[in-house]
């Protein structure tokens, strides 16, 4: 039984960055993610529209909203896990990525704020 709270625990500090003030802004290697999970289901159990505005994130709280720019912002939701691919840290949906430009370069440094 002490293992089993012992690991709930370590998930839960796994899942929760140490600050996440409203307003606090962050760099993070993004990429997007779109026609091969289109209307399958997200991490949360929600469908995923590839023409939405929603992130895969591998730590952050499913319903964390992020303001992410680059040539410019949109607002997402996370509502998935991911990325999985060497040093990125934050997946865009299709459309999310359009709206700022990330589509062209696939992978950038973005700029993250926490709302």
């Amino acid at each position: 039984m002490l293992k089993l709270a012992t690991a709930g625990l370590l998930a839960a500090t796994f899942l929760t960055p140490s600050v996440l003030a409203s307003g606090e802004t962050r760099s993070m290697l993004t990429s997007w993610y779109g026609p091969g999970f289109h209307q399958r289901l997200t991490a949360d159990g929600t469908v995923y529209d590839q023409e939405g505005f929603s992130a895969a994130h591998k730590t952050l709280r499913f319903g964390t909203r992020l303001k992410v720019c680059y040539d410019g912002c949109v607002n997402v939701v996370v509502n998935d896990r991911g990325p999985y691919i060497g040093a990125r840290e934050l997946d865009l949906s299709k459309g999310a990525a359009r709206a700022i430009g990330l589509l062209e370069p696939g992978v950038a440094n973005t700029t993250v704020t926490f709302l």
